[in-house]
């Protein structure tokens, strides 16, 4: 995983969203990576958000200088190689243009899919913009 091996935990139960992972993990919300397959302009856009809230694509969408909507199933499949619920930062067929939410940051340790619903990984935020070659950005408005 891009010079990275980080121990993979595995669940015993399916971790496919954030309040999931949280109950099996015992942590934050914030602490939750998820992975989010949008499209930016009919391209992939992969965000890593905070499981502490949701994405503002309307809001996003305005500061990446574009039009964002929900990827579907099939995309997110086709882009990752892998499946909503389990969709990995990294690990995919050609590399997805990538932000990570800055709330992420707030936390020394972040927990992201491994590429199934099962697996998660402890990792930051730091390293997740070093491995996806992401941006590390705001993903709603100022308060």
């Amino acid at each position: 995983m891009h010079g990275v091996h980080p121990p993979v935990r595995w669940l015993d139960e399916a971790a496919s969203t954030a309040a999931l992972a949280v109950a099996a993990l015992g942590i934050e919300p914030g602490q939750i990576a998820n992975s989010l397959v949008f499209l930016l302009d009919g391209e992939p856009l992969l965000v890593l958000t905070s499981g502490g809230h949701r994405v503002d694509t309307q809001w996003l969408g305005g500061e990446l200088g574009g039009t964002i909507g929900r990827a579907s199933a099939s995309v997110v499949k086709a882009a990752t190689g892998q499946t909503i619920g389990g969709v990995a930062p990294v690990g995919h067929p050609r590399a997805l243009r990538t932000v990570v939410d800055e709330a992420l940051a707030e936390y020394g340790t972040v927990w992201a899919a491994a590429g199934h619903a099962h697996t998660v990984y402890p990792t930051s935020a730091s390293e997740l913009v070093r491995v996806t070659g992401g941006v590390l950005r705001a993903v709603v408005p100022p308060a």
